[in-house]
C-alpha cells in the first residue's frame, strides 16, 4: 500500500541518478564538492583555550562525553 519514495538530489531536489548518488548529475556533485572545499560546511565543535593543562582538558572532555 505504501508507495516507495524516490530519493532526491541533495543539491537541487531532482531524482537521484545511481551513477552520481546522492546527486542527480556530475554538476550537482561538483557543486557539493566546491562547498566542502570552500569550507561552507562545518562540524560544530567546542574547543578549550590553548593554555589548558592536560588534566583540565581531560576533565572537560569527560564532562562533555556524558552529555550524549
Amino acid at each position: 500500500m505504501t508507495e516507495k519514495s524516490k530519493s532526491r538530489c541533495a543539491i537541487c531536489n531532482k531524482p537521484q541518478v545511481k551513477e552520481y548518488r546522492p546527486f542527480c548529475s556530475s554538476r550537482c556533485a561538483n557543486i557539493d564538492l566546491n562547498r566542502w572545499l570552500g569550507e561552507h560546511y562545518s562540524i560544530p565543535s567546542v574547543e578549550g583555550p590553548d593554555d589548558w593543562s592536560e588534566q583540565e582538558a581531560e576533565e572537560f572532555t569527560a564532562s562533555h562525553d556524558n552529555d550524549n
